[in-house]
């Protein structure tokens, strides 16, 4: 008689293999890439999507604060990890409406909501680069823009490939169990 595996050891799996490739992401951040494409927000999104709700944010974040202990702290760093909790909660909710415009939707706004938090944190706590009036904080934000066209690419691209790879494995493993019962 053959067993298979129960739910909680699939679920397991699952969350140790999300983990694993959410950490390769985060990884990658510690390999030379152009400014501001990173996997990050990608991570944050997939891990609400696709963790256990226990680990939806703590991993993503483990994963940024250990790589962000190589690369170096900031001191804008509250409203960066800031805004991947925020990312991470879009995750949450993303996984009840995990379906491509939601997705893509979801990826943009997070790349605006990034683009938006850590700016103005930028403008609140950098060195004085920017006065603290509205038009310094209009100037730090059209400074800003060449890098927000490299978030968003990297946002779309590392999503689309953390997403991607996440329901290949859900496909071929459903395809797998299904294949299983039949022969039975």
């Amino acid at each position: 008689m053959q067993t298979y595996p129960q739910k909680g050891d699939v679920t397991m799996r699952y969350t140790i293999l999300a983990g694993l490739m959410i950490l390769a992401a985060a990884f990658s951040r510690l390999l030379p890439h152009p400014a501001n494409v990173a996997p990050i927000t990608a991570m944050a999104l997939a891990g609400g999507v696709y963790l256990d709700k226990r680990f939806a944010l703590v991993i993503p974040l483990a994963a940024l604060l250990i790589t962000d202990w190589f690369i170096g702290y900031y001191p804008i760093l509250f409203f960066v990890y800031g805004s991947f909790i925020a990312i991470g909660l879009i995750g949450l909710w993303l996984k009840s409406h995990k379906r491509p415009f939601p997705v893509l939707g979801a990826t943009l706004f997070s790349s605006l909501l990034f683009f938006v938090v850590t700016n103005f944190g930028v403008w609140i706590m950098g060195p004085e680069m920017y006065p603290k009036t509205w038009g310094g904080l209009v100037e730090c934000f059209v400074a800003a823009i060449p890098f927000f066209r490299n978030t968003v690419l990297g946002d779309l691209v590392y999503t689309g490939v953390l997403f991607g790879i996440f329901e290949l494995i859900t496909y071929l493993a459903r395809n797998s169990a299904e294949t299983q019962q039949q022969s039975i």
